[in-house]
């Protein structure tokens, strides 16, 4: 064995290195998934994309290639998803107070938007909730109580599908359906019924408002990720070594610097430790 290692040394680490480089590279994709492949910040290319009337095992899903610590894999389920709306109170147009309990179902059909704006699926569901609510209320708000026993409550889900769904489309989403399952009267007297109204409009006004500063900060977030990630790329381009430096200045602050949730750990290391070698200076 001494002798195998000494005669093929470089060739088993150049194998071992390769081994590790390849294990790094591969991705698995699943059938229900899709996987945006993110490189400096910036969304470049989309795996296993939802397609309609294109049946599993033909869409793209197993095994792909990525450029280690360069690229990250984000994945985004390709279903169909539900969104449960917290009971609420609607005005309807003969003045009856309902609590009507909705929800909606929606599938993402385009990735790369859904990351630029919403982040994650729990945010795409975060920004319709309240934009549901909405669309609910002034819909039903239209009709009277007793329409909503009738054949005419399945045109007013009908619009209130369209309406979310061009809510939708910005986030990347398409909205399937939207159902109600149970519109009951209010307890309690005529007054406290009203207060609650006055609270759950103040509520959805203030989730409202979150949900678009949020969403806002999002997207500038986005562009300055991206906008740094090209001067990164660019100075790398220009001085390989200036960049080299830097990623070690970042290495050793995290490595070394005190301060809360860092730890106290020590690291003892010999002055000839390769990842000191910035501490050395140029020769």
């Amino acid at each position: 064995m001494d002798n195998i290692w000494e005669n093929h040394k470089l060739s088993i680490i150049a194998v071992a290195a390769l081994a590790i480089v390849l294990m790094m590279s591969v991705v698995i994709v699943p059938e229900q998934q899709q996987a945006v492949i993110i490189r400096t910040g910036e969304p470049v290319r989309v795996v296993n994309r939802f397609k309609p009337d294109v049946p599993y095992g033909k869409t793209g899903a197993g095994m792909v290639l990525r450029i280690p610590l360069l690229e990250q894999v984000q994945f985004v389920d390709r279903r169909i998803l539900d969104l449960d709306m917290s009971r609420e109170e609607v005005l309807s147009s003969d003045q009856q107070r309902l609590l009507v309990d909705a929800y909606a179902r929606f599938r993402i059909i385009d990735p790369v938007k859904m990351v630029q704006t919403a982040g994650t699926t729990d945010g795409v569901r975060t920004q319709l909730e309240p934009i549901l609510n909405s669309v609910l209320r002034q819909e039903l708000g239209r009709r009277t109580f007793g329409a909503m026993l009738t054949a005419e409550r399945g045109v007013a889900m009908s619009n209130i599908r369209k309406k979310l769904d061009k809510q939708a489309r910005e986030y990347g989403a398409q909205v399937i359906d939207v159902r109600i399952k149970r519109t009951d009267l209010p307890e309690g007297t005529p007054l406290e019924s009203a207060f609650r109204r006055m609270q759950s409009d103040r509520k959805r006004e203030a989730v409202t408002i979150r949900a678009e500063g949020e969403r806002n900060a999002r997207v500038i977030r986005a562009e300055a990720d991206a906008q740094a990630a090209k001067i990164y790329a660019k100075s790398f381009g220009k001085d390989p070594k200036f960049y080299d430096f830097y990623r070690a200045m970042q290495s050793y602050d995290q490595t070394f610097a005190k301060g809360p949730g860092r730890g106290d750990s020590t690291i003892i290391l010999s002055p000839d430790n390769e990842y000191l070698r910035q501490f050395k200076g140029t020769q």
